[in-house]
């Protein structure tokens, strides 16, 4: 059973977003400007669509919290969607206009969402009731969520950063040692692509623009990662508990990402072992530790003390603006899939969501490891196991 336990609920268009976090300690002191930062980071960049300026994301905890501390039940937190107003009459939770929905009717699934694979499943012939739910939406209370667990993982010197290693055809070059959490440290959270390398920027920008001129859209690949995370998170012994596995199902949850590499999982493919694998080292000062880091950090599902590493391939969003060939659901008839406000990219976003995911994650596999209902009981837990490490 995992210790943390993510629970959201709540459509694109309906009144609210709503998350309930399970298994936090006690004691965590919530700093809620930086939740909304998050929140704001996930609205940002370049290629975004109309969306992004009606929307103004604040968190509100509704449970779980009293003074800014957690109490170790459930934290309850809500995101409102402020764009409700307009769809009120076709997303109703109690009522709906039948003319009103009738006219936001999806009846032309758009090949690449969950639309129509979504409809068969759930028996369900307005294919609305589907792609709200599987909008990008959702996330905005996963991005509240992991920010809290970041808040958390910071208490026990973790820290999690994201940025763009490419866009569209624009792309860093991976370096022979691998990427580390060093390559974040030029990543501008206010720049329109949050690059890995600013001087990328301004051809992102132009690929961007020619991709929107056409009606078309761009995907890419993120590096999130994390410093300080200490060896022997997670586990060898069994599948389900090996934290690259989990690691990578948390990754695949965010909407386009369709790959996940963990450090240089898809280079090292092509090159031999002898280059493929990181040489161990020890000293008195770092105890053991790896010339370089290929793995990304974990080995045989375990973290092993170095950086974590995970690179995320988002593909292009699925909405266009012509909208690909589809078939009608009512005549059967090829028909365009139907067109919804959408972004051309969404790729610097997709980074904060995912240092939301991998920070749950972490505090997931930490609070396993630590116990503790307490956040002193966790530190204490921790440190006594680090001393432990230290002494080995």
């Amino acid at each position: 059973m995992p210790r943390l336990r993510l629970l959201t609920a709540g459509e694109s268009h309906g009144p609210l977003l709503t998350a309930l976090l399970e298994g936090l300690p006690a004691g965590l002191r919530l700093d809620v400007a930086a939740i909304d930062a998050d929140l704001a980071r996930r609205q940002h960049g370049y290629g975004r669509g109309g969306r992004m300026k009606i929307e103004r994301d604040r968190v509100r905890f509704t449970g779980g919290l009293r003074g800014g501390e957690t109490l170790g039940s459930p934290l309850a937190m809500t995101v409102e969607n402020l764009d409700h107003g307009v769809w009120e009459k076709v997303m109703g939770p109690l009522e709906v206009d039948a003319e009103a929905a009738a006219k936001r009717r999806l009846s032309s699934p758009r090949p690449g969402h969950a639309d129509l694979a979504g409809g068969l499943k759930y028996g369900r012939r307005d294919l609305r009731d589907v792609l709200e739910r599987a909008s990008a939406r959702e996330t905005a209370v996963r991005v509240a969520a992991g920010a809290v667990c970041r808040q958390l993982l910071a208490a026990c010197g973790i820290e999690v950063r994201s940025g763009v290693l490419s866009v569209g055809p624009v792309s860093v070059e991976e370096p022979r040692e691998g990427f580390s959490f060093a390559t974040l440290a030029k990543v501008d959270d206010a720049s329109p692509f949050r690059a890995v390398d600013p001087s990328l920027e301004e051809k992102m920008t132009q690929a961007v623009d020619a991709a929107a001129k056409k009606g078309d859209t761009l995907g890419g690949t993120i590096l999130v990662a994390a410093r300080g995370v200490p060896p022997g998170l997670g586990s060898h012994v069994s599948w389900d508990r090996k934290l690259d596995g989990r690691i990578g199902q948390a990754m695949l949850s965010i909407p386009s990402v369709k790959a996940v590499s963990i450090g240089s999982g898809v280079s090292n493919a092509f090159a031999p072992g002898s280059l493929a694998h990181d040489p161990i080292s020890w000293d008195e000062e770092r105890g053991f530790f790896r010339e370089r880091n290929r793995a990304g950090g974990l080995e045989g599902g375990i973290t092993n003390g170095e950086d974590v590493l995970v690179v995320l391939f988002q593909k292009p969003i699925a909405t266009l603006r012509e909208g690909l060939p589809s078939v009608d659901l009512d005549t059967k008839a090829p028909h365009r899939a139907q067109y919804e406000r959408s972004d051309v990219t969404a790729v610097p976003a997709c980074g904060v969501i995912g240092e939301a995911m991998l920070a749950l994650v972490l505090a997931d596999a930490l609070l396993e490891k630590t116990g503790g209902d307490s956040m002193v009981e966790v530190r204490r837990n921790l440190e006594a196991f680090l001393a432990a490490q230290r002494a080995f």
